[in-house]
Formats: structure tokens, C-alpha cells, sequence
């Protein structure tokens, strides 16, 4: 199992709108608006990197309102 937080900046005042969407998407265990230089955090998990990968660009950067991700994958060190 992978794990990442994915830091997201949206349009002016989209931000709770885009963590309530991306809330109810499969593999997405939290999404919280925050302030700061990112607008939500998201917290996911997936099989592996390449599943990981494709919930980011096909169904997270698909929400109406997202100008920006980053993915952060968890590392246990």
C-alpha cells in the first residue's frame, strides 16, 4: 500500500468545494481546506505508484477548480 499527501492550490474561494468533491473519491482518506500557500491537503492511498499516480492526474486533477498539485508519498524511514 502507498500512501502521499497531495498539497493542492485552487481558484480564489473554490477550496472547500474542491475538498468536499475530492472527499468522495475512492482511495481518498481525508481532504481538508486550509490556509497557507496551498488550499487542501489530501491525504490517499492506492495498491501501488502507478495506481497512485493515476488517481492524481485522472480523477483528483480533474476536479473543477484545481489550478495545482503536488504529491507527497509517505516514506517510513
Amino acid at each position: 500500500m502507498v500512501q502521499a499527501y497531495i498539497l493542492i492550490q485552487t481558484e480564489v474561494g473554490k477550496a472547500a468545494a474542491v475538498a468536499r468533491e475530492i472527499s468522495g473519491i475512492p482511495g481518498v482518506t481525508q481532504a481538508e481546506d486550509v490556509t497557507g500557500p496551498y488550499d487542501v491537503i489530501v491525504r490517499a492511498e492506492a495498491r501501488n505508484v502507478d495506481e497512485l499516480g493515476k488517481l492524481v492526474v485522472a480523477q483528483i486533477q480533474a476536479v473543477t477548480g484545481i489550478t495545482r498539485t503536488l504529491t507527497c508519498p509517505i516514506v517510513h524511514i
